[in-house]
């Protein structure tokens, strides 16, 4: 974890320019970061990621010394443009008491070019998928390189925190059962929204007591707490740290509860909201117009049981 110090939401907005969130406007702070060698905006957050300790005192004396814009003003982007690696964790919930045992672990990387923002737009494509889903979840961003590391100390190699969806296209498997079929489900263009902030560890007193929720249209669908995980944060960094090396701007997706999933359709707008890590907003668009019910699993599942039948 990022030692004790100022808290920072860290934002990307309108041509990339690299900002922090103040009392609800946005201050550039490109000029105290300039020196940092980088080819692009995804190369220059994971650089200041890695040389924070160097950076955060310049980036606190300009924050306090500018009232910024305000957020209305300016367009926000993704966070991390194009992290090196998004690795989410798959079926890491206990379904708020509905599952007597943990699944299995497992996990799997999806595309970082499927990262999108704040007011971005998740483009369903046109493969012939059952249903397109949203997945609310809380993302870890890696602070300093983790290989191998023991749950104790998992917290010393986190940078922070962000809202992440983890959209996905059922039914694209080949009819096998087998879950080694995630990349067609998960890593189309737009599939990965995130932000609409990067939040430094030190302003979340507790990720794993924290409510995500998650509307469409307005209407909850999602609303769980991380306590529900099977395996913790500091388990899963133990487990998946051991299999790759997570660098600097790297991601973890922490996994959901499926019970509030539902279809995304076009023209939705999908929010999802974590205490401390803002409300993200993204719409949804679908050139061919495909309707699903408009049910959760959960809703699936006591329609089915009090029918006596499954659709």
């Amino acid at each position: 974890m990022v030692e004790e110090g100022i808290a920072v939401k860290l934002v990307y907005f309108n041509d990339f320019t690299l900002g922090v969130i103040k009392d609800g406007n946005v201050v550039d702070v490109s000029s105290a970061v300039q020196e940092i060698p980088h080819i692009g905006p995804h190369d220059l957050i994971t650089r200041l990621i890695e040389m924070w300790e160097t950076y955060r005192g310049a980036i606190s004396k300009l924050v306090d010394s500018s009232q910024g814009v305000p957020l209305g003003q300016v367009r926000l982007r993704p966070p991390l443009p194009r992290p090196g690696k998004m690795l989410c964790m798959a079926g890491n919930y206990m379904e708020s008491g509905h599952l007597e045992e943990a699944r299995p672990l497992n996990a799997f990387l999806k595309s970082p070019s499927s990262a999108i923002g704040q007011g971005d737009t998740i483009i369903l494509p046109s493969a012939e998928a059952d249903v397109f889903e949203h997945e609310a979840e809380l993302a870890i961003v890696i602070g300093k390189q983790a290989k191998e590391i023991k749950a104790e100390n998992a917290y010393d190699h986190i940078f922070g925190y962000m809202n992440f969806i983890d959209a996905s296209a059922r039914g694209l498997s080949g009819g096998s059962p087998s879950r080694d079929t995630f990349y067609p489900q998960k890593s189309w263009h737009t599939f990965g929204p995130m932000g609409p902030y990067l939040v430094t560890a030190d302003e979340i007193t507790d990720p794993q007591n924290l409510p995500v929720k998650l509307w469409v249209n307005g209407e909850l669908r999602q609303d769980y707490p991380t306590t529900d995980m099977a395996r913790t944060i500091a388990d899963s960094l133990e487990w998946a740290t051991h299999i790759l090396t997570l660098d600097p701007g790297d991601v973890l997706a922490c996994g959901t509860n499926h019970r509030g999933l539902s279809p995304i359709q076009n023209g939705d707008v999908v929010e999802i909201e974590i205490p401390g890590l803002g409300r993200l907003r993204v719409d949804v668009r679908d050139e061919l117009n495909r309707e699903w019910a408009r049910e959760t699993r959960a809703q699936k599942e006591e329609r089915e049981a009090a029918t006596g039948k499954s659709s």
